[in-house]
């Protein structure tokens, strides 16, 4: 969408008659600097480390009348520097709506919800909002919604298709091309939750369906994953306790497995520590299918080490995972706190030489919250690779020129992001 015709469809959108419904209009501005000298992947020595700001901004609009609910969002992600002077055009033409859905109150807590909307669930495990990638996470689908007291019932359908030109979707055969990061053409989602004074538990159903083509790239059905769990949820004075258990299965693939479990203690008012473990089924290469496990749509910058070196567009069909560790965080006072967490990584399934160690990551996080619309949040963390790192590295065709030998002494990253959120109309 043009940004004029989006930003007509905004202006539009705030001239509703505001005495006979409540309107509120918000935005977010969100600049954040990145140092990258090993982010992702292993950097070797005769490279230089990246840096760049790049800079989120979003204007949020909703309209509520007696029995439904209108939202849009729309956003622009910069890059410091990636348009030329007097330009008029923005060049990586990253402005789109990022939500844009109606929500229609059926009574007796039914309600359905329609159009681009996030779909976040638990801890954001298997299907999140991606907060912290700067495009963030959405899906054109159906949901349908029922909640009553401490029950809830959600229940999603998507049917994608290609754009073909101006006028719309293509009008013969139903054909969907878009392909990376598991782009889906189908997909049903059940999703079930209830709560107790002091445990919640959920039951989660996801079934997507993949575009196949055949030798003369014609459509040719699709391929299905299912990935079914549970997520627990515990917490009584000092104590909380969470954990997930997912199966993943489908056509050509054996059951992939993930696991996980984390427990924190609250020291005092100041101090919370944890610890936990999450096993992530690998490939096994003695089976025909893959029986890897892959956490699709979560918001897997929460897991496994903040450097993003698995399972952020990585690490599909490998070795699975085995993460062991260890956090703490502290409160400073003044609203502000530091968190500190050590990662232990391995594979759940061996390497070639018989290896299964990664390596060890550490990340530490500082926030300061000045008001409800205003805070400061900064990180840094660093690698301490082992040699099955540099074993996985040459499994991938962009990396395998990189040996403990050439690899940089220090793998590391640094970032700092302020976060402006101001409230511009609620009436």
């Amino acid at each position: 969408m043009k940004k004029s015709y989006t930003i007509t469809i905004v202006l539009m959108f705030c001239l509703v008659q505001l005495t006979y419904a409540q309107l509120l209009i918000d935005g977010e501005l969100r600049p954040r600097a990145e140092y990258r000298n090993g982010f992702g992947n292993i950097i070797d020595e005769d490279s230089d480390p990246g840096f760049g700001v790049a800079t989120r901004m979003r204007l949020n609009g909703s309209f509520e009348a007696d029995f439904y609910k209108i939202y849009i969002s729309v956003q622009d992600v910069i890059v410091w520097g990636e348009n030329r002077q007097v330009s008029p055009l923005d060049q990586n033409d990253s402005f789109a709506v990022f939500q844009a859905w109606a929500e229609l109150n059926l009574g007796s807590g039914w309600s359905t919800r329609l159009g681009r909307q996030i779909l976040s669930y638990d801890d954001e495990r298997i299907l999140g909002a991606l907060d912290w990638a700067q495009q963030g996470r959405n899906h054109d689908a159906a949901l349908i919604k029922y909640k009553k007291n401490r029950f809830k019932l959600e229940a999603a359908f998507a049917f994608n298709q290609d754009h073909e030109d101006p006028s719309g979707f293509r009008s013969i055969g139903t054909s969907y091309g878009t392909t990376g990061f598991f782009s889906y053409k189908t997909m049903q989602m059940l999703y079930l939750r209830q709560g107790w004074n002091n445990f919640s538990g959920s039951l989660l159903f996801l079934n997507n369906g993949f575009q196949k083509f055949d030798n003369n790239d014609e459509a040719d059905g699709v391929n299905n994953i299912q990935t079914l769990g549970s997520h627990l949820n515990f917490n009584k004075g000092r104590v909380l306790v969470t954990g997930n258990a997912f199966v993943q299965m489908g056509d050509d693939r054996e059951i992939g497995f993930l696991l996980g479990l984390d427990a924190f203690y609250k020291l005092s008012d100041k101090v919370t520590v944890g610890a936990g473990v999450e096993v992530i089924s690998g490939d096994q290469e003695s089976t025909t299918d893959t029986d890897a496990f892959f956490p699709l749509y979560g918001t897997n910058h929460k897991f496994n080490g903040l450097m993003d070196y698995f399972y952020v567009g990585n690490h599909a069909n490998s070795i699975g995972l085995s993460d062991i560790h260890v956090s703490a965080n502290f409160d400073l006072g003044r609203k502000s706190s530091i968190s500190v967490k050590v990662l232990s990584f391995s594979g759940e399934q061996y390497l070639s030489d018989r290896n299964r160690s990664l390596g060890t990551e550490v990340d530490l996080v500082f926030k300061k919250t000045f008001n409800n619309s205003c805070s400061v949040v900064a990180g840094y963390s660093q690698m301490f690779a082992s040699d099955g790192m540099y074993e996985l590295m040459r499994r991938r065709p962009n990396l395998s020129n990189i040996t403990k030998d050439t690899a940089a002494n220090v793998q590391n990253w640094g970032w700092i992001m302020l976060v402006l959120k101001p409230k511009f109309l609620n009436k």
